[in-house]
């Protein structure tokens, strides 16, 4: 990794902060006025010259009419810079970074340079999450700012890793003065284009259809997304996209943004009126407010920037890497992630002991690793409208208590999981009733119900405690290996009992109530380190970066339909890693849509990713029984290629589009798996025509496709996978595929010959 060149110029205004390694430069500079810019971000351009140093930072005064900042330059104005963390009102009538106010005087901070130095590596902390290095993986440059006037003290640090064109951004601001302040507004990640010739690209949808791409060109004015739920929530995602309207899935410049965090959020981009563009991603500032103490720091959720020259495939690409070694925990990138079983749309809550193990053994003797026993276990849980907050066996359902249970288990062969959903509490539990000022509500007589659920008080450190004193009596009675964690009901009139006690600011609520979400995650992962924790909410409800750095994978949606989960898959691994897509086989007709589709597209669209079961095992005939063993023998071979691949869109990802075409390639391309996906029948298509394979293979090997054909990576790359032949109407007796829902899958396996006559 090249070193991060800090070049000094004689005067101030030439010093520059350049950030590079093989993949990226990233660029600052200290402005005349003692401001920082952001000058460049994009391919790796090696040490610069004075002369280049000057090419960079000059800039053309566009700005008539408007007002002058620096009072020695009368041609200086911040309109024309792209600030690193720009503060509205002083020259830049832009949206700001930050908002500052002191007994509702407004504060325009005018934050200085005063120093800057940077440190290696960045040790990992469960207790805040964020991207993490060794020693030598990483370089952080840490900017200090401040406001003399003010006594207010700016870091700014940027992280740059080895091999990655990702940087990893934070702030913290402290008060140096003997009064409070408040933050109105502090945003965590900014990035500055020169044009307005992106694409805004954000994934967005509902419960049961998560994640699927929208686009919009960037115009002048403001395009945002964002969350006020309580979570990142299933209406948007952290994740933006800006694509070069240049660029394709393989070439071409894209930017990405994300966020490590997992509460309300904001993500928008302005353009001004020169077409300059300026994204910015951090806690959304509707409904947040900080009380800054005399001498206490306020410390953003990191931000993630990332840069691709390699398309949209690139980026994901980038940010798989990021996200599988730099953020989540490292032992996962080898422990091989259980195939589940999950009994919920077998049993629903209508379950006992005897059934679940009945459940058990079939799941065993099909290959199935971990058995999962999802909601309804607890209390006298027989519906979804009580009993959440008491945390014990229903003794109904458990008669020789749940450590037998588990031991019947362990003695199958199995791993034992089970659900929870630790944030929440019903109206009849015995936990409401001894806290009733436990509860998220308004002292005022209205109170919401969703789900017939209420929001436990996380913010509250006494009420994080008690969950995990009852989650730690079943985790050791049970050793328990897997945890699927979910979060049903969002957060309606946020209000806090512990915050008006201790004389806390209510809009400190909805922040202080996600770091005690990972206040529990934290205390659960340092007792017992090696847990598997799912996250899930609501299915896709809090699919994001802050989730991701306590659990190594999330259900992705409620929806399992094969189907559906063609447009989810393929949004969601837009920004996040294959490991990170939990997948379950469900039954047919799918309980979410009723559609009818075959056992084997439900398999060959969940096997890619970490695969789970969940349908009656008790219906499935000898012939279903025998598909799955052989489904699961095949992924067991092929599991860490199937989890940790490099994940490639090999069509556009459309979700209008009528075919799906991906697949999974080992880092040295030897080896490929690639799913092919036809969504619905149409009258006489295609018979003969070619899937194309860019340059996911090497050209001088040899390729043998499914225990088949021998073919040199020249040829598939430049014609492509033959596809299978469809049903055309006339074609009965040579045809593959046929109707509805169809899919083909293609092992690509290199080999080794001795000359092209060999093929």
């Amino acid at each position: 990794m090249k070193e991060m060149v800090n070049q000094h110029m004689e005067r101030v205004t030439n010093q520059l902060f350049h950030m590079q390694n093989e993949t990226v430069s990233f660029i600052l500079h200290v402005m005349q006025n003692g401001h920082i810019e952001q000058v460049y971000y994009g391919k790796p351009l090696d040490d610069l010259n004075d002369e280049e140093i000057n090419y960079l930072v000059t800039t053309n005064n566009k700005s008539a009419g408007t007002v002058k900042f620096f009072e020695d330059d009368g041609a200086f104005t911040l309109t024309d810079h792209p600030q690193a963390y720009p503060v509205y009102g002083s020259s830049d009538f832009k949206e700001g970074a930050i908002e500052l106010t002191r007994n509702q005087e407004v504060y325009y901070p005018d934050f200085r340079f005063v120093e800057a130095f940077y440190t290696k590596g960045k040790p990992r902390n469960l207790a805040h999450p964020a991207t993490y290095a060794d020693e030598n993986e990483s370089e952080t440059l840490t900017i200090k700012m401040s406001d003399d006037e003010r006594k207010l003290e700016l870091l700014l640090n940027y992280t740059l890793f080895k091999g990655s064109p990702a940087i990893a951004q934070s702030q913290t601001l402290t008060n140096q003065s003997t009064s409070d302040l408040q933050i109105q507004r502090m945003l965590s990640g900014v990035l500055n284009l020169p044009t307005k010739e992106y694409t805004f690209t954000h994934f967005s949808g509902a419960w049961l259809k998560e994640r699927a791409i929208k686009q919009r060109p960037l115009e002048q004015g403001i395009v945002a997304i964002g969350s006020l739920k309580g979570a990142s929530g299933h209406q948007h995602n952290p994740f933006i996209r800006f694509t070069h309207q240049t660029a394709t899935l393989n070439s071409g410049e894209v930017y990405g943004m994300n966020l490590v965090y997992s509460g309300n959020f904001l993500a928008q981009a302005e353009v001004d009126e020169w077409d300059k563009t300026r994204a910015m991603i951090g806690i959304h500032p509707s409904q947040f407010l900080w009380n800054l103490s005399a001498g206490e720091s306020f410390t953003t959720p990191e931000a993630i920037l990332m840069y691709s020259d390699t398309g949209t495939n690139g980026l994901a690409k980038h940010f798989s890497y990021l996200i599988e070694n730099h953020l989540m925990d490292r032992k996962w990138r080898t422990l091989p992630r259980p195939i589940v079983f999950n009994n919920w749309e077998a049993t629903y809550f209508d379950f006992n002991e005897e059934k679940l193990l009945s459940l058990a053994d079939i799941g065993k003797s099909l290959g199935m690793e971990c058995f999962v026993i999802d909601d309804g276990w607890f209390s006298h849980r027989q519906n979804d409208r009580s009993s959440l907050g008491d945390w014990t066996a229903d003794p109904a359902k458990f008669p020789q208590g749940l450590g037998r249970f588990a031991k019947n288990i362990k003695e199958m062969g199995l791993q034992l999981g089970m659900w929870f959903e630790p944030e929440m509490i019903s109206p009849d539990s015995e936990l409401l009733k001894n806290h009733p000022d436990w509860v998220v509500r308004h002292p005022y007589k209205r109170i919401s119900v969703g789900r017939g659920q209420y929001v436990l008080d996380f913010s509250n450190p006494q009420v994080v405690e008690d969950i995990y004193q009852q989650m730690v009596k079943i985790i050791d009675e049970t050793n328990l290996a897997y945890i699927k964690w979910d979060m049903n009901r969002n957060i309606t009139e946020a209000f806090s009992s512990y915050l008006a006690e201790n004389h806390i600011y209510q809009q400190e609520f909805f922040h202080r109530y996600i770091l005690g979400v990972y206040r529990l995650y934290e205390k659960l992962l340092t007792t017992y380190p090696d847990l598997l924790i799912e996250g899930c909410a609501g299915g896709g409800g809090r699919y994001d970066l802050g989730i991701l750095f306590y659990s190594p994978q999330i259900w992705p949606s409620d929806n399992s339909d094969a189907l559906a989960r063609l447009t989810i898959q393929s949004g969601t691994l837009s920004g996040y890693p294959l490991s990170s897509f939990s997948n379950h086989v469900s039954a047919s007709p799918n309980h979410q849509v009723l559609r009818h589709t075959s056992l084997a597209f439900r398999q060959d669209v969940a096997m890619f990713g970490p695969l789970g079961y969940e349908l009656d095992l008790l219906a499935l005939t000898e012939n279903e029984k025998q598909q799955i063993k052989e489904r699961i023998r095949f992924y067991k071979k092929h599991r860490q290629l199937l989890t940790h691949g490099d994940f490639i869109q090999l069509l556009p990802n459309d979700p209008s589009d009528n075919e799906v075409y991906w697949g999974v390639f080992n880092s040295d391309k030897t080896e490929a798996i690639i799913g092919y996906y036809q969504k619905t029948a149409l009258p006489n298509p295609a018979t003969i025509s070619y899937l194309p394979l860019t340059k996911a293979l090497k050209e001088d090997s040899a390729y043998q496709i499914n225990e088949q054909e021998i073919l040199r990576g020249k040829i598939l790359m430049s014609v492509g996978l033959k596809k299978p032949r469809l049903f055309n109407g006339a074609n009965h007796a040579t045809y593959q595929l046929g109707g509805d829902c169809q899919s083909f899958i293609y092992h690509l396996k290199e080999r080794n010959i001795n000359s092209y006559e060999d093929i």
